[in-house]
């Protein structure tokens, strides 16, 4: 969620930030006009209270003199007619501050309902536009020369399934389309990959965690992946809970409502988990192998921090992603994403694209997001500063392996035998120079 302060202070850069999504920059005064109501809506509601507390106040003493006089048999009626004015008067207050109250709680609901449609504000320097309008930050890496070496290279399921290494066939009997199993050493691969990636983050300060796949709504709200693309997500409506396609939401919710101690730095954690995506909207893209599939694993990192180390932050959690990069030996390149393209959380995101050589282009394998307070500011996670006043932290997430990775190692390190080289980083987890075809 946005800060309304900044709203109220600058719409014009979150009507700018609103544009370059590609999304409806009225909102804004959609959203002040509503915010105008629940402040106006609440003096209204104090005003009245404040009236009928000095009603009773007044009622009170009256009520006493009323009972004095009776005792002295003195004539009461005209106090007793004051009373009776106070306390009709009091009883129209009474309706009046109920009403008020339900009025500001309707305000409320409106406001925090039309901020939760809109974005985070981007950071200066994303690209406008949509997918197809991103940037790209860098290219890394030599593109192998098949034709050069004198063969045609396999895709990464062909090779696979040589290797006994994948089977969708099967998958799809238990589970459906995009469904698999990983098997023999294409469970070692995953795993090797993952152990790889977990040994380089613990190394890197960052806290092992294997979180829930499973959350509640509010959390799922939360951090940002219901509101308007609920129906990419798998949800149990008896337990109202929601599979989680990333352990960034677990791990967003973990410190949600606390006030955390940042004074040492960031809380980094990695978090291991299986990921579920629906792929709604999908229908015949990469229907081959396990580019996009419904389940997969994946070591996700997660920051809190200080917003005024978030941009900062952001470049470490690249520079991570491209240590795990180097170390599978992959030619890729970094796209800075463009604004439409962000998803609601994210003020900036980098891509990570390797190549993919069946397919002749890059396809992502990591995602870092800088999402500045937007997810602590609905969690409620803030920390203290140095003089003790409170703020609300900034998160950001970043993948360091997932699934995805095996379709690029396979078809990047292939040979002409039909075997598969082993990086050499990744050889001291999986205890195998060389993945060999089967029969």
């Amino acid at each position: 969620m946005i800060d309304i302060k900044l709203l109220r202070d600058q719409p014009d850069v979150v009507r700018a930030s609103q544009r370059a999504r590609g999304e409806d920059d009225s909102v804004v005064d959609a959203i002040l006009a509503a915010d105008e109501r629940r402040r106006s809506t609440i003096a209204d509601f104090e005003s009245v209270r404040a009236e009928q507390k000095a009603s009773g106040k007044g009622l009170g003493p009256l009520m006493g003199q009323i009972a004095k006089g009776r005792k002295a048999g003195e004539d009461v009626s005209a106090l007793e007619a004051q009373a009776d004015e106070l306390k009709a008067k009091g009883a129209a207050l009474a309706s009046r501050v109920k009403e008020l109250d339900a009025a500001q709680g309707e305000a409320q609901a409106e406001l925090d309902r039309l901020l939760r449609t809109v974005g985070n504000v981007i950071e200066p320097g994303v690209p406008t536009g949509g997918e197809d309008d991103y940037v790209v930050r860098e290219t890394v890496g030599q593109i192998r020369d098949f034709a050069a070496e004198g063969f045609e290279p396999k895709d990464h399921l062909a090779l696979a399934e040589s290797l006994d290494a994948i089977d969708m066939e099967r998958g799809a009997k238990v589970a459906g389309s995009r469904f698999y199993f990983l098997t023999g050493v294409g469970a070692q691969l995953e795993l090797a990959l993952l152990n790889m990636a977990v040994a380089q983050a613990t190394a890197a300060g960052f806290t092992l965690m294997i979180t829930p796949t499973l959350v509640s709504r509010e959390v799922m709200a939360g951090a940002g992946f219901i509101d308007a693309h609920e129906e990419e997500v798998y949800h149990l409506p008896a337990d109202d809970l929601f599979l989680t396609g990333t352990s960034e939401v677990a791990l967003a919710g973990y410190h949600a409502g606390e006030i955390l101690d940042l004074a040492g730095g960031a809380r980094r954690y990695a978090g291991w988990s299986t990921c579920y995506r629906r792929e709604a909207g999908s229908y015949g893209k990469d229907t081959r192998g396990i580019i996009r599939v419904h389940q997969f694993n994946k070591l996700e990192m997660f920051v809190y921090c200080d917003p005024a180390d978030a941009a900062a932050e952001h470049e470490r959690l690249l520079a991570w992603e491209r240590e795990m990069l180097a170390k599978v030996e992959l030619p890729y390149r970094i796209i800075d994403t463009a604004a439409g393209d962000l998803g609601g959380p994210a003020a900036r995101k980098y891509d990570c694209e390797a190549w993919v050589p069946t397919q002749g282009r890059y396809r992502e394998l990591t995602s870092t997001s800088n999402c500045t307070t937007y997810q602590a500011r609905r969690l409620g996670t803030r920390f203290k500063d140095a003089d003790g006043k409170t703020h609300v932290a900034a998160t950001l997430n970043g993948t360091l392996a997932t699934t995805r990775w095996l379709v690029a190692i396979l078809e990047n390190h292939q040979q002409a035998d039909g075997s598969v080289r082993v990086p050499e980083a990744l050889r001291p987890f999986l205890g195998l120079d060389v993945l060999t075809p089967k029969g």
